[in-house]
């Protein structure tokens, strides 16, 4: 439990971060955390209550997709990531904004690599998924696609609400919407077999 519990905290922590970097760069952020930016600038309250409360509202759609009951246990994951992006954009760095295309680029990037570690370090402990995951998992299991076309779907879906509520939509936002998920498998067999030398060392 302790080895799960560190994948987890710790895939979580730098998820967040690489978010963080995506939102910094001004390029545009994902679709999910463009529609958590659009929510905190509209509406009011911050980028990570947004992210809470979304994904509760993810959590009884989920519910209703994969006639299932309720991930409660998914409650504890999103108030750990909404808690570890306002810890970034508040506490760390509330003020800084970064100049010229080039470093702006760089974040962007960076950002993609850090939330592809973090998504592929936490998915080891298979603890209660993201959400956003799930609801990417109803719609294949609801609609009979493959599992990139359910993606595809529920970034479309992200995407319009984040237009309507004016989130940062920019050419980062479709880089990082087809650039993290390769970038996931790279990570994810490397860390995998991380996960598995330290359980036979234990």
């Amino acid at each position: 439990m302790l080895k799960k519990s560190f994948f987890y905290l710790i895939g979580l922590f730098v998820l967040s971060f690489g978010v963080s970097l995506t939102i910094k760069s001004n390029l545009g952020a994902g679709a999910w955390d463009a529609l958590n930016v659009g929510l905190s600038n509209t509406i009011g309250l911050t980028v990570g209550s947004w992210v809470f409360i979304v994904g509760i509202i993810l959590i009884v759609i989920n519910t209703f997709l994969r006639k299932s009951k309720p991930d409660y246990l998914a409650v504890i994951t999103i108030f750990l990531v909404g808690v570890f992006i306002d810890f970034w954009l508040i506490v760390v760095y509330p003020d800084w904004t970064p100049e010229g295309i080039v470093w702006r680029s760089i974040l962007l990037l960076s950002g993609m690599i850090f939330l592809a570690f973090g998504i592929a370090t936490y998915l080891q402990a298979k603890f209660p998924l993201i959400p956003i995951d799930n609801f990417m998992l109803g719609i294949q299991e609801r609609l009979k696609v493959k599992l990139m076309t359910a993606k595809t779907f529920a970034e479309i879906f992200a995407l319009i609400f984040a237009i309507i509520f004016k989130g940062p939509i920019g050419v980062g936002t479709f880089i990082i919407t087809f650039g993290v998920g390769p970038i996931i498998q790279i990570f994810f067999p490397i860390l995998e077999k991380l996960y598995n030398n330290i359980g036979r060392k234990s």
